[in-house]
């Protein structure tokens, strides 16, 4: 398996935070958000290689973080990688959908592919949701009941049936009809990889990363892991200043 670590966005949100640090990086106690996520992917076994995506603006403080790592250089079988999307803009990013591809070919990534935001600090373990995975033999995402309307209105909203298979899937809906909100963390099969390419040929919306499982779940089986703990989007000022509050509280 390959991990494939989304770290290629702006952050205009998140100015002037992010003017000149990517969001990736911003820390959380005294670590980088990344550095949370490389932990939880080492639980892995599987995980050989770790690809971190960047833009052209940020891929020296990618460069830089990756280097400073002892695990980066001391583990060759799981080696962390950092690619460069060649973006310098909003207006020019591939977007995320766009960035698993260019992963997967830059990569030559012929595995099943773990896939997670580089924004995204969460507290449930990857190693259940591997096991998950495995245990349902099928592209998964991660799912988690949000009783506040308002907030799923920012989400990916997922309909799930009585097996656990998702059946409808719609990226921040103005009109919710699920309480089920799914987050960036996505396991896909080798088998499935194609289907990116596909997705992107067809002319299909290539930022938000919910917007491919969404598209997929109408063609194959998509298993949803209802995950225990918390997962937060760092998307403002004002949700980076509450989460470093709830993680000095105790989180």
């Amino acid at each position: 398996m390959v991990a494939i670590i989304l770290a290629a966005g702006y952050a205009t949100r998140l100015y002037p935070l992010t003017e000149n640090r990517p969001k990736a990086l911003l820390p959380i106690g005294g670590k980088p958000i990344l550095d949370y996520i490389i932990e939880q992917i080492r639980t892995i076994p599987a995980v050989e290689r770790t690809v971190v995506v960047s833009n052209d603006k940020f891929h020296g403080h990618f460069e830089s973080w990756a280097n400073e790592k002892e695990d980066a250089r001391a583990d060759a079988r799981r080696r962390l990688i950092v690619l460069n999307d060649g973006t310098r803009s909003e207006e020019t990013r591939l977007g995320a959908i766009g960035d698993m591809d260019f992963a997967i070919s830059e990569a030559g990534i012929d595995e099943d592919i773990l896939v997670i935001a580089g924004d995204n600090f969460f507290t449930y373990r990857l190693i259940d949701l591997y096991d998950f995975y495995r245990r349902a033999d099928a592209d998964c995402v991660v799912v988690k009941k949000i009783e506040d309307r308002e907030a799923l209105k920012s989400l990916g909203v997922a309909i799930v049936d009585s097996e656990g298979r998702v059946v409808e899937f719609e990226e921040k809906p103005q009109n919710p009809r699920s309480d089920l909100a799914v987050f960036a963390t996505y396991l896909y099969r080798r088998e499935t990889l194609p289907l990116i390419r596909e997705y992107l040929r067809q002319g299909n919306k290539p930022d938000a990363p919910g917007n491919f499982p969404a598209w997929l779940c109408r063609r194959q089986r998509v298993a949803a892991y209802p995950f225990s703990g918390e997962c937060y989007d760092v998307g403002t000022p004002e949700a980076y200043a509450a989460l470093c509050a709830a993680y000095a509280s105790g989180l």
